[in-house]
């Protein structure tokens, strides 16, 4: 039985305080229901410490928001990349997709997000894998998926859309670790040849 991988268990978990990151400070100050103060500590029936109020005693759960992507692939079996314009990121390569909204399957999600940020209509064919990230607080779900109509064309959110042949693919500078670790999970399946462990360099925060 062949095990699967958890890349990003072997990364330093960094910039987390009283179990959740640190940028999350300030909306776990107050209880969302009373607007009492919260506090961080042991609470009965939980077998971890959790953030709860002591007006009315609700727990605030600190969740990670889930991320819909795709590695759209041309018919020649190139892979369809975005060079990101907003932060974080700025100026890198990634797959194109984005949060889920709560009317959305995941499916849904990625096919919408594909769409608004290279264009291009798609249709699911596999899922590549599945990818935390704590310290962003997000998982990030990553669906191959073949394109069945639109064109290639930037967006807000995008400063280039490129269709890559894997052996030209920007190892380099691929902005995230849940790309790279996606990238190479799809490469390695389709190019067995490749040794994707030495291709591209995981980041200590993203």
């Amino acid at each position: 039985m062949t095990r699967l991988d958890d890349p990003a268990a072997r990364l330093p978990l960094r910039g987390f305080r009283d179990g959740a990151p640190e940028w999350m400070a300030p909306v776990l100050r107050h209880c969302s229901r009373c607007g009492h103060e919260l506090e961080y500590g042991p609470v009965p029936g939980e077998e971890r410490q959790r953030y709860h109020c002591r007006g009315c005693g609700h727990i605030t759960y600190v969740n990670p928001r889930l991320v819909a992507t795709t590695l759209p692939i041309t018919d020649g079996g190139e892979i369809v990349l975005i060079k990101r314009a907003i932060p974080p990121g700025v100026g890198t390569w990634a797959q194109p997709g984005g949060f889920l909204e709560a009317d959305e399957t995941v499916v849904q999600g990625a096919l919408r997000e594909t769409r608004e940020e290279t264009g291009l209509i798609v249709e699911p064919v596999a899922i590549v894998g599945i990818y935390p990230q704590p310290r962003a607080s997000v998982v990030v779900v990553v669906y191959e998926v073949a394109i069945t109509g639109g064109e290639m064309t930037v967006s807000p959110e995008t400063l280039e859309v490129r269709a890559y042949a894997v052996d030209d693919l920007p190892w380099a500078d691929i902005g995230f670790n849940t790309s790279l670790w996606a990238i190479r999970d799809y490469v390695r399946r389709v190019r067995p040849d490749l040794d994707v462990e030495q291709l591209g360099t995981e980041q200590p925060d993203f």
